[in-house]
């Protein structure tokens, strides 16, 4: 039992067992309310459908609605590997679609870093560096690999 006195004056009862399931409730619910404010990481395919369709097209062959306004036309993504000796270069992929500041400021390809902005995982590359790189460029540019002919 636990007791304690009200504000009356008067010792009211608790039973430890009351008490046990209200904070076993109380906790419940904060891990609930922590887990629903948990976003899931979004696929390679989304990402690349909001980020980068408008202007390399939905199958990527640089045929997006925004393709024929722009002064240089956009990749063709489908050819990366093939350009490559048949391998995709992925840690070339990754540069440019991160970008960074003074790369070359003519450039179209705009800088999606802030935008892919999410847990840092290792990422090793081919020559056996171990990058620390955004979970969600490494899903994106795992899903341009798919779509290579």
């Amino acid at each position: 039992m636990y007791f304690e006195m009200g504000a009356d004056g008067q010792a009211k009862v608790f039973s430890i067992l009351k008490v046990l399931n209200f904070l076993s409730l109380t906790l419940a619910a904060m891990i609930g309310l922590t887990a629903c404010s948990v976003q899931a990481p979004q696929s390679g395919a989304t990402l690349y459908r909001e980020n980068c369709q408008v202007c390399h097209g939905r199958t990527g062959a640089g045929d997006g609605p925004n393709a024929g306004d722009l002064p240089i036309a956009p990749a063709n993504l489908r050819l990366l590997a093939e350009a490559n000796g048949g391998v995709f270069p992925t840690e070339q992929v990754m540069i440019e679609i991160y970008g960074y500041r003074g790369k070359d400021l003519d450039a179209l390809m705009p800088e999606f870093g802030p935008v892919l902005d999410s847990p840092q995982v290792i990422w090793t590359a081919a020559d056996g560096r171990e990058i620390p790189t955004p979970s969600a460029l490494i899903t994106l540019a795992q899903y341009l690999e798919t779509l290579q002919d």
